[in-house]
């Protein structure tokens, strides 16, 4: 009978280790359904198990529903945070405040806390106090064993005793084994006093025959989980039933354990399936490892870029979430493979949205600097220089990087203004100046007819001051169009230079006079050579500043003012040519008079 009641044993605990893989597979499908709920229907859930005061089911359920509540708050946390950042706001000023879900559930949750370690008290005493009962119990089985009476009454006493050891609840875990050791050795003592006539094993007999048929019956039981819980039950009642006939032991015995080996066939088969789909899901979870990791592998750069491959992981994580569990062994390191490639892509892209919001406030200042140029242009009026550098200003605003599109069309609504106004006021001065051109060109025309009919006089600083006043009158007069402002300068210049030549022609003659008149007077007095040199030196001088003034005309653009400017560097060209060609005089005339010396 020990043999049997041994085995069983060993059964049950075998089913106790698929019970406890049922278990976390039936934990694994309550996470799932969770992670599904929202955080008002999460809140009804916990709200409602503690009502029902089953601190069994809470014990499995209440972290799992915290978990699945707090994930759900961090994730609308972080987006109202995304959003306050996406709004321009800065995160040193971020506040994360809880919302009343929140309040209501930690409230709920201390609630729960305090209720449970309550109950765990009351659980604790109650094992104690069961101790005391149980020993009691046992005190009344020695008591029985000492006892003489019908077998009837002492087997009815005995029912009673057993009866009562069922009622009594769980023990301190430390006491429990050496409790059911003497439970058990006094029943197996009390089975040898009275030894049970054939009418009690007969009724032992029909218990375990009914055991028997149970256990058969669970073939037909539509759950999986069900059959299992109650083989387990089977097994436990086989255990307190007394002793068969020697006889019909083994029988009943092989009868009980084929059709328990049955179920359990059953239950591993549904729990190889099960892991055949777990395995078919460890593989389906993989290549989404894969796929996230190839999709995280690209460099990202914009924003754009950076809300596409957001979709792109979220799309993945929603697929995970349809994907059932995987073998246990292997959940925490497929979860582990999925979620810290998701982890580092958020932490990155906090970081890059941080430097992109300075890079975007950097382009801000940009923006309003290239607005406050061109706000100054507008209001310039030397058109060619204006227009070249507001159209450089609107290159510079194409190469600014992004911008918050809020305040992007603000700024660019300011610049526009400010390259309207300016064409505007150019094109409404270039109507104008349209209108006046004929009148200016017909006085550029008189003016030139003028500079030609001028004849010389004997003072030469008149000659010098109408050549002067000619010019004068000419950059006083307005606008004329590139192509005929060009042929007439040509035509006024060629008559003013050639009044400069006779000029300059007169008084260099009377200049070279006064030298060579200088240079007979001074006979054998003057060192000819040293003043030779001098007159080089001036005279490279001169030809240095006229390289560089000739060089300087060719970038003057067309202009009202670059006219003067031109006609001033005109003036500096024509007399430093003159002053070239009197020190060359000069010098010829030095080099002479040291030759007629010398012979």
């Amino acid at each position: 009978m020990s043999d049997l009641m041994n085995a069983s044993e060993n059964l049950v605990e075998q089913q106790e280790g698929k019970n406890e893989q049922l278990l976390q597979e039936s934990i694994e499908e309550i996470t799932k359904n969770y992670e599904t709920l929202e955080r008002e229907d999460l809140l009804k859930e916990f709200q409602s198990l503690i009502d029902a005061n089953d601190f069994d089911v809470l014990k499995q359920r209440a972290k799992l529903i915290k978990a699945a509540f707090d994930n759900k708050s961090q994730e609308l946390y972080a987006a109202a945070l995304e959003k306050f950042l996406a709004d321009g706001g800065n995160k040193e000023d971020y506040k994360n405040e809880l919302d009343q879900l929140d309040i209501d559930f930690r409230k709920l949750y201390g609630e729960y806390r305090e209720r449970r370690q309550k109950h765990l008290e009351k659980q604790e005493q109650d094992k104690i106090d069961n101790l005391e009962k149980k020993k009691a119990v046992l005190e009344e089985l020695r008591v029985l064993l000492q006892q003489e009476g019908s077998l009837k009454e002492i087997y009815d006493t005995f029912n009673q005793i057993q009866n009562k050891w069922k009622e009594i609840g769980a023990v301190p875990r430390s006491e429990a084994n050496t409790l059911w050791e003497s439970y058990h050795f006094l029943i197996e003592k009390f089975y040898d006093k009275v030894k049970i006539n054939r009418e009690l094993l007969e009724i032992g007999m029909k218990k375990k025959i009914a055991l028997c048929e149970r256990v058969e019956n669970l073939l037909l039981e539509p759950s999986i989980n069900d059959s299992f819980r109650q083989l387990q039950e089977c097994h436990q009642l086989w255990k307190e039933i007394g002793r068969v006939s020697a006889d019909k032991s083994d029988e009943i015995w092989e009868r009980f354990k084929k059709a328990s080996d049955a179920v359990n066939k059953r239950c591993q088969e549904h729990y190889e399936k099960i892991r055949e789909e777990q395995n078919n899901n460890l593989l389906a979870k993989t290549a989404l490892c894969e796929k996230l990791e190839d999709l995280l592998k690209t460099e990202l750069a914009t924003v754009k870029e950076w809300n596409e491959a957001t979709e792109k992981v979220d799309e993945l994580f929603e697929l995970w979430k349809t994907i059932g569990p995987v073998p246990k062994e292997e959940n925490e390191n497929i979860w582990n493979r999925f979620k810290k490639p998701i982890d580092k892509f958020y932490e990155d892209k906090k970081v890059a949205f941080a430097k992109m919001r300075e890079a975007q406030d950097e382009n801000y200042q940009k923006k309003v600097e290239l607005c406050m140029q061109a706000e100054i242009i507008a209001e310039r009026s030397d058109w060619k220089r204006a227009t070249e550098d507001l159209l450089k200003l609107q290159e510079e605003w194409k190469n600014v990087g992004y911008v918050a599109k809020k305040q992007s069309d603000k700024l660019w609504l300011r610049f526009r203004e400010a390259c309207d106004k300016f064409f505007e006021r150019k094109s409404h001065d270039y109507q104008e100046r349209k209108q006046s051109e004929g009148e200016n060109i017909a006085k550029k025309e008189a003016l030139i007819q003028a500079v030609k009919e001028f004849s010389f006089t004997e003072d030469k600083q008149h000659n010098l001051d109408v050549i002067k006043d000619f010019q004068r009158q000419w950059a006083e007069v307005g606008f004329v169009s590139t192509n005929e402002r060009n042929r007439l300068y040509a035509e006024f210049r060629k008559a003013i230079d050639a009044h400069f030549d006779k000029l300059q022609s007169d008084s260099m003659e009377s200049n070279l006079n006064n030298f060579k008149m200088k240079l007979d007077a001074s006979e054998g007095k003057r060192n000819l050579s040293r003043e030779k040199n001098a007159l080089m030196e001036q005279m490279q001088r001169l030809q240095n500043d006229l390289m560089v003034w000739e060089n300087n005309l060719g970038f003057l653009a067309n202009s009202k003012q670059a006219d003067l400017l031109k006609a001033e560097f005109d003036k500096k060209i024509e007399k430093a040519k003159s002053e070239i060609q009197l020190l060359k005089a000069k010098v010829k005339l030095l080099e002479e008079n040291e030759k007629s010396k010398n012979e």
